[in-house]
């Protein structure tokens, strides 16, 4: 009898090179995953991409309606996060934390999203990517009557966005970035010197 190693748990079995190959196929999407974060316009049209090629593919297939209807749910919500504030001034209770500013004299905060533009985008990406891997299993192809579909997705995103508007005119936030703030200098004075 050998006083070695059993061979269990010292990392030397069968699967130790899929487990290294794994772990480096991970870092390596980690780093590519990092280096696009400052590229916002090529990571958008990657993912306008990806869903172009999606829409094609249930145009083509004249099928997989109810993974279409359940990617739209599913975009809503992110696009809910996405126009959401970090702090939802209804459910606040004046703490220490970041919160929108409700009168003129309060001070600029900026707005902090729920759901920062990158998350945003790796969710729907992924989301995309999903929907479209489960076009090539029939069993997701589920016959219904797409129009009936269509109408209650529009019919949703057309009172969840009514609600989320009215959110934000009643808390007074954009939830959109116009840009950096510039200072313009002094205002001349308006009359006569």
């Amino acid at each position: 009898m050998e006083t070695g190693s059993s061979g269990l748990g010292d990392g030397a079995g069968p699967a130790a090179p899929l487990v290294k190959w794994g772990r480096d196929l991970s870092r390596a999407f980690q780093y590519y995953l990092d280096r696009s974060t400052p590229h916002t316009l090529g990571r958008w049209l990657g993912t306008v991409a990806v869903f172009m090629a999606y829409a094609l593919r249930v145009f083509y297939l004249q099928g997989f309606y109810i993974v279409t209807y359940g990617l739209g749910i599913y975009i809503i919500n992110l696009l809910i996060g996405f126009l959401s504030p970090l702090v939802d001034p209804e459910t606040e209770v004046h703490g220490d934390g970041p919160s929108l500013p409700t009168r003129g004299s309060d001070e600029f905060k900026p707005f902090m999203r729920r759901l920062p533009e990158f998350k945003f985008w790796y969710a729907m990406t992924k989301a995309f990517v999903v929907a479209f891997v489960m076009t090539f299993f029939s069993a997701f192809d589920v016959p219904v009557f797409w129009p009936i579909l269509l109408c209650y997705w529009m019919v949703l995103f057309f009172l969840t966005m009514k609600r989320q508007i009215l959110h934000m005119i009643k808390y007074k936030y954009i939830p959109l970035n116009l840009g950096k703030q510039k200072y313009s200098g002094k205002k001349a004075k308006s009359g006569t010197d």
